[in-house]
């Protein structure tokens, strides 16, 4: 039955969901697609209702199936940041079967992105382009939502929160407000992600530089206490870079990593939508897969740290390329995208 209903919902995406969502603006159908969500967790009604659709559901017994960072999880699958970055549809992913998620990435000043148009599917390719710039509402506003959400016992999975520095913020002051960030959400997230590696924001990815990186991450593992904190590493960092980041995390605490980011390489993307891809922006999804792979290896061989693997994951298949590699736990985003909810139980079942 549960395979089945996994052919019935990926069916059932590709045939009336996905064409719908594909004549809207990339942006539009995002938007449109949180709110259908959030409604899908307004109420125990809607939630159960959701479980039992679409859900592969938790353990019989209640238990959890794997231990990552010292937290149990359902199953290895997550969803990634970017998809609910401010936590509007928080109570919903649970019940659509995610094991985790991660929120974010949020930023200490709300904040409104770079311009429209920002996101461009590549279909044939499997992948999508954004430049969306830590579009967000800022962290204070997700911190109340996560806290309400705790406290009406909305939250039933382990919930992850990423944090980037302020466009408005220079890089030389980006300490302070990644502390900002961790001061505001640490107590009621139960991990933190370090994003340094997004292409999006002007002089982000110099944070990844061994210097400013070991003065940042001090700083956030200093002020988050108990609270595992995570980085989140560029597929565009050279082999000897990601040992020195690694180095480096390993220095100052950091629990373990995020590989990888969005790339700006178009390696990999479909000949007839060369054109369309030299866009400014990160590019995720298919073309990505092979170098987050070998990140997520050289992590895994070397680090000794605990690895999230994320970027490339269209089928069940990469998922368990990437379990195989090393990773502890993967995350989906274009591939949820491309393949609808399908693809969740699919992962979930690895």
């Amino acid at each position: 039955m549960s395979t089945l209903r996994t052919r019935v919902l990926g069916a059932g995406y590709a045939r009336l969901a996905r064409p719908v969502l594909y004549r809207l603006d990339p942006e539009v159908a995002h938007h449109g697609t949180i709110r259908a969500v959030r409604l899908l967790g307004s109420t125990a009604l809607t939630r159960a209702g959701t479980a039992r659709l679409l859900g592969p559901g938790a353990p019989a017994d209640g238990s959890s199936e794997v231990e990552v960072l010292g937290m149990g999880f359902r199953h290895r699958l997550g969803l990634a940041a970017g998809m609910d970055k401010d936590g509007t549809a928080l109570a919903a992913w649970g019940p659509l079967g995610f094991g985790h998620v991660e929120l974010g990435t949020v930023t200490a000043l709300p904040q409104p992105g770079n311009p429209r148009p920002r996101m461009v599917r590549l279909p044939r390719s499997g992948a999508l382009i954004n430049r969306m710039g830590f579009n967000n509402e800022g962290v204070h506003a997700l911190a109340g939502r996560l806290r309400a959400a705790r406290a009406r016992g909305l939250v039933d999975i382990p919930v992850g929160v990423s944090i980037g520095k302020s466009k408005a913020t220079p890089v030389q002051r980006a300490v302070e407000d990644y502390v900002t960030s961790v001061r505001a959400v640490g107590d009621v997230a139960d991990y933190l992600a370090v994003n340094v590696s997004s292409p999006n924001t002007p002089g982000l990815r110099s944070l990844q530089d061994a210097g400013p990186l070991r003065e940042l991450l001090s700083a956030v593992v200093a002020e988050a206490d108990r609270t595992p904190v995570l980085l989140k590493l560029a597929p565009d960092l050279g082999d000897p870079a990601v040992d020195e980041a690694l180095g480096v995390a390993l220095d100052t605490g950091v629990r373990g990593v995020i590989a990888t980011n969005t790339t700006v390489s178009r390696a990999g993307v479909h000949p007839t939508e060369r054109h369309t891809a030299e866009q400014s922006g990160g590019l995720s999804g298919a073309p990505l897969a092979p170098r987050s792979l070998e990140v997520v290896r050289r992590v895994a061989d070397g680090a000794g740290l605990p690895v999230i693997g994320v970027g490339g994951i269209m089928t069940s298949d990469d998922a368990a390329r990437m379990l195989d590699a090393g990773a502890a736990l993967v995350q989906v985003y274009t591939g949820l995208v491309y393949a609808g909810p399908a693809l969740v139980r699919q992962v979930a079942a690895l």
